[in-house]
């Protein structure tokens, strides 16, 4: 193939452009003044100042707790500013009392019940919200809503005043009702009952968390998985665990362990309501290590029961990971 010249030149072979198996095209050039950045980099840049954000304000508050708790740490050592190392000393004082054991079992039984009831209510809640038309699921969305956005310590204090001793409304309706003995009565009485109460507040608050979710789950679902099923005479019970309870199984999962680290560290609903009492028989553990550090003035032993809880969590929800694993690798 040769190019046609001009009359008296003479002609000049074209080369047939390069092919073959090993052949690669050129990368195109890249815009002049620019330099792009390596692929591999860029996620990592994107995510740093978060992970420098965790680092600041989490990472050294968690390494300085942990120092702590290998300190004598009280009035005395604030005054003089000494430092007095005792080793596991904190740890051995913790695990020797009977009072924090109670603590921690009382902690494990208030996320547990709490857990089932927030799971239970909100999935049923859920299911009403598929089922309502269009106005009553609107009135019933803002209402959870509205009560999911108030804050913990300004709810925590309508609940202080509904089961309030001499102007609360729980003993006027009790009195309405026909009981007797509900004159001033004192709802705080006890440490079982003033947990009962912060149940009913951290249930209240949680539900619609789960509601919600439930109800966007729901969506997902093809009406014709209902119409298969009710034509095969299963009932509402068996639909919701042979169709919705299978296909919404790793929302319940995910959404069991954000509400089981959520009422583990409950803190502000049973402080604000009686601080951990009476006689801190409604303490968890997170109030436990608050009043051991801020009322008793032994910063050592709190810091040595925060590290337990946070050991205590981590362990309790190693069993609950390996759960979730488990079932992306069915997926």
């Amino acid at each position: 193939m040769t190019v046609q010249t001009t009359e008296g030149a003479t002609p000049v072979p074209k080369e047939p452009p390069p092919s073959g198996p090993d052949f690669r095209p050129p990368a195109p050039a890249a815009p002049h003044g620019r330099r792009s950045l390596p692929t591999g980099w860029l996620p990592y840049l994107l995510i740093a100042p978060a992970v420098f954000a965790l680092a600041v304000f989490l990472g050294y508050p968690l390494v300085r707790n942990v120092l702590v708790s290998f300190q004598q740490l009280g009035r005395t050592e604030m005054i003089s500013r000494a430092t007095v190392w005792t080793g596991f000393d904190n740890y051995l004082e913790l695990l020797r009392d009977d009072a924090f054991w109670a603590v921690v079992v009382r902690t494990f039984v208030f996320m547990a019940v709490n857990v089932a009831l927030i799971m239970v209510c909100g999935t049923l809640i859920g299911l009403l919200l598929n089922r309502l038309g269009k106005k009553m699921r609107l009135v019933l969305s803002l209402s959870l809503v509205m009560a999911w956005a108030m804050p913990i310590v300004a709810s925590a204090t309508v609940f202080r005043w509904l089961f309030d001793t001499q102007f609360g409304v729980m003993n006027w309706v009790m009195r309405s009702l026909g009981f007797a003995g509900y004159e001033q009565h004192n709802w705080f009485e006890t440490g079982f009952s003033t947990l009962a109460i912060v149940t009913l507040l951290v249930v209240w608050a949680s539900i619609p968390f789960v509601a919600l979710n439930m109800y966007a789950g729901l969506t997902m679902i093809s009406g014709e998985l209902y119409e298969a099923a009710r034509m095969d005479g299963a009932s509402n019970w068996r639909i919701f665990r042979s169709v919705v309870f299978p296909l919404l199984k790793p929302f319940f999962l995910i959404t069991t362990f954000l509400e089981i680290i959520w009422v583990f560290k409950a803190f502000a609903q049973i402080y604000a309501l009686n601080q951990g009492g009476p006689n801190r028989a409604s303490e968890t553990l997170p109030v436990f290590a608050y009043v051991e550090g801020m009322s008793q003035m032994q910063f050592g032993i709190a810091a040595a029961a925060s590290v337990l809880t946070i050991l205590a969590l981590l362990i309790a929800m190693s069993f609950y990971f390996r759960l979730i694993l488990k079932q992306e690798d069915e997926q």
